[in-house]
């Protein structure tokens, strides 16, 4: 990773005020993790990388399959069978080849969870499944990281920002507070069982990306202790 960014790379966003060459330099030195490399992870990766995220980090343990192609972009037909990981690192370097992305082909466990965190300074959570999402969320408590969550089913999708705090009194809300228990088995379906619509992730993935850059650079007001939540089929967003 070059210590010193492009300007002619990032000028678009330099050249806002709220933003600057002080929000590139944020951005450059952090470092940001991102749990799964599919339909949420994709578009994460994409815009972080594109905006100079210093060091991302992948972790996925699956494969492209053709099943993927009409949600994950940032695959093509070329890749079907390739792991996940290994490919988004390398589109990405391709993209932005002046940042440091750091592929962990391999599942996120409780035994390495801790160890894999503790390189990074926020967690975004694209994956899938309740069950790593409470160890993921447990572990970004236990870590003292900041949780960037979405979730997306159908034509509906959600996104906040966990763990994190506004600089006031307010104590920081982790998934267990507003979900403390996890759905029974069967009771919510997940993607491949439920579908979803192509588009929708790539829209929930923008929105966890801007909440990541906001976070970073101290812009605006991120999405802490709100949920969002956003409807593709009328556009309601509450």
């Amino acid at each position: 990773m070059n210590e010193e960014f492009s300007y002619e790379r990032y000028q678009r966003q330099i050249i806002l005020k709220e933003f600057g060459e002080t929000g590139q330099q944020k951005l450059l030195r952090a470092k940001v993790l991102v749990v799964g490399a599919g339909g949420l992870g994709c578009p994460v990766l994409q815009y972080l990388a594109a905006a100079g995220v210093g060091t991302i980090g992948i972790v996925d343990d699956d494969t492209v399959s053709l099943t993927n192609l009409h949600r994950q972009v940032l695959y093509s037909v070329n890749d079907i069978g390739l792991p996940k990981a290994d490919r988004a690192a390398a589109v990405l370097r391709g993209l932005n080849p002046d940042i440091n992305i750091i592929p962990y082909n391999g599942r996120l466990t409780v035994e390495n969870a801790l160890e894999i965190f503790r390189s990074f300074d926020v967690v975004v959570d694209g994956t899938d499944n309740f069950s790593t999402r409470y160890m993921i969320n447990d572990a970004c408590v236990l870590s003292g990281k900041p949780l960037i969550y979405g979730a997306i089913s159908q034509f509906e999708g959600q996104v906040t920002i966990f763990n994190a705090s506004r600089g006031n009194d307010d104590l920081p809300v982790n998934y267990r507070d507003l979900f403390p228990e996890p759905p029974k088995e069967d009771e919510v379906l997940n993607c491949a069982e439920a579908g979803v619509l192509g588009v929708l992730p790539g829209i929930i993935g923008t929105m966890m990306a801007n909440e990541t850059i906001k976070l970073i650079t101290g812009m605006g007001e991120p999405l802490i202790n709100r949920l969002l939540t956003f409807n593709a089929l009328n556009n309601q967003v509450y």
